[in-house]
């Protein structure tokens, strides 16, 4: 059993590619199947973990248009490494002073992800996804991507990010 912890922890989990599939999906068997088809079982703690973690960053991303200091607080821990798509590194602090520039900026953004990767590891996880943003400019609609990657830490029962990088990238190839 140990082994199998230890192994299954280093293995990394895919999650929330389809939400409502995973979930009952990975309710039920606790297998998931990454990229080349090996089918993997979780534990129902890594599988909570993929779930909640998946769950926090769309709430915030849904919430983020609002402006609300408090949105910005409970997903940031105070200890946050935040590294932005320009490159600039900024703390809790300072992404809580810039709420208002942003919404000043892009007071039409709105947030989106997909394409999620869950790697848990106990009380920490590392999330990658696919931002998408959706904005006007100029009166016209544009989408910008982002690939993030965050590690969430879980304390006093509460899961919050403690590293964040952001950046940005081609949109997708029309198939």
């Amino acid at each position: 059993m140990k082994f199998m912890k230890r192994r299954g922890l280093r293995m990394f989990a895919v999650a929330a590619f389809l939400p409502a599939i995973a979930a009952g999906a990975l309710a039920q068997s606790g297998k998931i199947t990454i990229a080349d088809h090996r089918a993997i079982t979780m534990s129902a703690e890594d599988t909570a973990t993929i779930q909640q973690d998946t769950q926090l960053v769309r709430d915030f991303l849904a919430n983020v248009p609002k402006g609300e200091k408090q949105t910005f607080d409970n997903f940031f821990a105070d200890d946050v490494i935040y590294t932005r798509s320009a490159g600039v590194t900024v703390t809790k602090a300072d992404i809580i002073k810039n709420i208002g520039v942003r919404a000043t900026n892009e007071p039409q953004s709105t947030f989106e992800a997909d394409d999620f990767i869950v790697h848990p590891y106990g009380t920490t996880a590392v999330v990658n996804f696919r931002l998408v943003m959706h904005n006007i400019e100029d009166g016209n609609p544009t989408i910008t991507f982002f690939r993030n990657t965050g590690t969430f830490l879980k304390r006093n029962g509460k899961w919050q990010v403690v590293a964040w990088q952001a950046t940005k990238v081609p949109p997708p190839e029309k198939k």
